[in-house]
């Protein structure tokens, strides 16, 4: 490990400035780039839009040595890398696509004792493997491992909506390099997670720093929307949709845009949906009716969702919606994402959270709809009980599955009472779900606090409907289009 460094740090202001191109650090940021460049360990969770990458990205410009970042979507990778490559940060990524000659050069220079990288960005299957463990300890032996940086942490976790086993082995970091500082970031993590996450990755609890922001998105306006069928569903979002163009067309604010050489229609935003096929379905139907919408799964070419990733990112013609699985978006740097539609029912209060936060990072007013039927919320039961079948377990780990598989049916039921809820803030039930008792006014930020009254007449009507049209399904009278579901 690195000697630590002296107070104060007065160039991160100027790199900060200077390099990544930002007039100040956002509360705590300083707090927590000082304490990681101090040689403390630190847990860091904040919202979507807090900036947390620059939490690690920055102390690897400032000092010495080699920050080793672990993230789990290759896409994240891919953006975080092309950005700082364009600030002229010396930035590398070691992962199933890297060619040979590339992986060959990267890692001779992560040996050659004065290496030029400052960070390498790994999934955590790399990090399991024996080849990449001895390149790390001739880093560590050379005084050259800086820190290690665990980007969304709560996959370290088996409490976590998104837990990943390979994230479990990183405790071989504390375990063969003590002395080498950990950072573990994340937005979504209750305090049980955050529990599992320090003892998994085996950091000392006396010496940690934990920074915890608070959950409150104020300028995000969460609005839920019950839904009988398809047909109507879509109706609503793109009549929806249309009538965000149509304000943003008026004259006063088409010739703002025309001189800020902007689309009236470039309106960027993403489309969740649970399945592939309804990924490619629905982007061709919004180009059918002149949305220039983009699939995006892990099924599809890499090109093709490299192209649209690029797109998307430049807010380029024909590339204003992504519709995604969940496989997209994590850690993407896009500022002016102005919705997030979730078209079905997520299967977990956290990757809710996760994904809604993806949009206003640039802290302007956006918008998180969530449609919601009775019918979704027991179809991403019967998906979350399918996932948890493909993991079978024996003897001593049984018993912890069993603790997981109810975790996970007590946040999808707490995101059903979140959908119908009809007699409070949906910000407040946000932050009562992550037990943050910081809880700036709403001001009229979502459905509850904007029209209660409102709210229960769609509640009432929509599932009303949604049972009406269920029966007429089960009498053979009516065909509502869900068998396009896997």
């Amino acid at each position: 490990m690195l000697g630590k460094r002296k107070r104060p740090y007065s160039n991160i202001d100027f790199t900060l400035k200077r390099v990544f191109k930002k007039p100040c650090f956002r509360p705590l940021q300083r707090e927590v780039i000082t304490a990681t460049l101090e040689g403390e360990d630190v847990f860091l969770q904040a919202a979507t839009s807090f900036g947390k990458s620059l939490c690690y990205q920055l102390p690897a410009v400032v000092d010495l040595g080699i920050t080793i970042v672990v993230s789990p979507l290759l896409a994240l990778m891919n953006n975080q890398v092309a950005s700082m490559r364009h600030s002229k940060i010396k930035v590398e990524t070691v992962n199933s696509t890297t060619q040979r000659q590339d992986r060959e050069r990267i890692l001779a220079d992560l040996q050659c004792g004065h290496p030029l990288t400052r960070l390498l960005y790994v999934t955590p299957e790399y990090c399991a493997t024996d080849h990449f463990r001895k390149i790390l300890r001739i880093i560590h032996s050379q005084k050259e491992l800086a820190r290690i940086a665990v980007d969304e942490a709560h996959c370290v976790s088996e409490w976590g909506h998104d837990f990943r086993p390979s994230f479990q082995q990183l405790s071989f970091f504390k375990t063969e390099f003590p002395d080498v500082p950990i950072i573990c970031l994340t937005a979504t993590a209750t305090s049980r997670v955050r529990d599992d996450i320090i003892k998994t990755m085996a950091l000392d609890p006396l010496k940690l720093r934990v920074f915890r922001m608070s959950t409150s998105r104020p300028n995000l306006h969460y609005e839920v929307r019950f839904k009988c069928d398809e047909d109507d569903h879509y109706s609503d979002f793109l009549s929806w949709l249309r009538n965000v163009h149509a304000r943003r067309a008026n004259s006063e604010r088409a010739s703002q845009l025309a001189s800020q050489q902007q689309r009236t229609d470039n309106v960027s935003g993403i489309i969740y949906t649970l399945f592939r096929k309804d990924c490619e379905s629905l982007a061709a139907r919004l180009r059918s009716d002149g949305i220039g919408a983009k699939p995006y799964h892990a099924g599809l070419p890499h090109t093709e969702r490299t192209d649209t990733l690029a797109g998307w990112v430049a807010n380029k013609e024909g590339y204003d919606v992504v519709v995604a699985t969940t496989a997209f978006g994590m850690g993407i740097d896009k500022e002016n994402v102005r919705f997030v539609v979730h078209w079905q029912i997520p299967k977990s209060f956290e990757g809710f959270y996760q994904e809604a936060g993806r949009a206003g990072r640039d802290g302007k007013a956006s918008v998180c709809i969530l449609y919601y039927g009775r019918e979704d919320r027991d179809r991403a039961a019967t998906l979350m009980a399918r996932d948890q079948a493909r993991q079978p377990t024996k003897g001593d780990g049984r018993a912890a599955q069993q603790q997981q598989i109810l975790h996970r049916a007590k946040s999808l039921q707490a995101l059903v009472d979140y959908c119908e809820a009809t007699n409070r803030c949906r910000h407040k039930i946000i932050a009562k779900y992550f037990a943050d008792d910081e809880v700036p006014p709403c001001d009229f930020a979502c459905d509850w606090c904007k029209d209660a009254e409102a709210l229960v007449r769609r509640k009432e009507k929509g599932l009303a409907s949604e049972e009406w049209c269920s029966t007429q399904r089960e009498m053979g009278r009516y065909d509502g289009g869900y068998d396009e579901y896997d």
